[in-house]
């Protein structure tokens, strides 16, 4: 089994429980100003493991199935099996804590701010996939075909314009900072990743 789809599981298992369990979904959600007085670190990464509800949860799972699949199976291919794996899960992990440290400073002495949800995790693994296959095309709105780096720069606007507009639970500095953390730990992993990827810029540029 993947590393990839035991994250999914894992992840719905835990989401589910905290749709009906208030107090435990409180307690790994991420809320600074709880980190920062409590020491409670760790919900800078159970907090990617719950949703706010079943839209939100599919919608990462399901992106994260199908751009982990690749980005595992690469890492497989380069580090080996039990390597591969080892460092998708890794990367996974980090990226979601990553997610969520500019918010901690920036929110820790505020009350109102909390927030849950694996899309930081999910940013980076997407920008992972556009460093591997910059050209391939994915489906905006699920239906207008675009190019993966184009997906990713206006995923990035998306983020930074929702950051500063939108009020809900959902972090979306952290798909911002996700997507950046995913792109560091690819290129530390791996730094030929970033020759490929020029190569592929050039070499299969959509005439």
């Amino acid at each position: 089994m993947s590393i990839t789809l035991i994250l999914v599981i894992i992840t719905c298992l835990i989401s589910i429980a905290c749709f009906n369990n208030k107090s435990l979904f409180d307690r790994l959600k991420h809320y600074p100003i709880a980190e920062n007085k409590n020491r409670e670190y760790y919900r800078w990464l159970t907090s990617g493991f719950v949703h706010g509800d079943f839209i939100h949860l599919f919608v990462n799972m399901f992106v994260l199935h199908e751009f982990g699949r690749a980005v595992e199976n690469d890492m497989v291919l380069h580090f080996g099996d039990l390597g591969g794996k080892i460092l998708f899960l890794f990367t996974y992990l980090l990226i979601i804590i990553m997610g969520d440290i500019p918010t901690y400073y920036k929110h820790k002495e505020h009350a109102y701010f909390a927030s849950v949800g694996a899309s930081g995790g999910v940013s980076g693994i997407i920008f992972i996939f556009i460093l591997l296959y910059p050209w391939s095309l994915l489906g905006l709105f699920a239906i207008i075909p675009i190019p993966a780096i184009l997906f990713g720069i206006l995923y990035l606007w998306y983020s930074t314009w929702a950051s500063k507009n939108q009020n809900d639970i959902i972090d979306h500095e952290a798909h911002f900072y996700g997507a950046i953390a995913g792109l560091l730990i690819a290129i530390i992993s791996r730094p030929s990743i970033i020759q490929e990827f020029l190569t592929s810029l050039i070499q299969d540029f959509p005439l």
